[in-house]
């Protein structure tokens, strides 16, 4: 969970609808890709090339499905796929 003010408020609001599970801040074995693909693009700067890449990424997910399932195989995250 986001540990800011806002986020923190809105769960207390919600606390009888949803369930939090609070993880570690960094925990590379569980995605051993994302640190070199943080360090590979340029960060976004606006709204709309955010949209941009973000529809970009999902667009790649949706022909790549052997990949999105074996973001679940692994054993710290297979509990998400049941």
């Amino acid at each position: 969970m986001h540990h800011s003010k806002p986020v923190k408020e809105w769960a207390a609001l919600k606390k009888q609808d949803i369930e939090l599970f609070y993880l570690p801040r960094y925990r590379p074995e569980l995605n051993p890709g994302l640190k070199p693909a943080i360090g590979s693009k340029v960060p976004v700067r606006t709204k709309a090339k955010l949209r941009a890449a973000a529809t970009e990424h999902m667009t790649m997910l949706e022909y790549t499905p052997e990949r999105v399932r074996r973001y679940f195989g692994d054993k710290h995250v297979a509990y998400a796929a049941s």
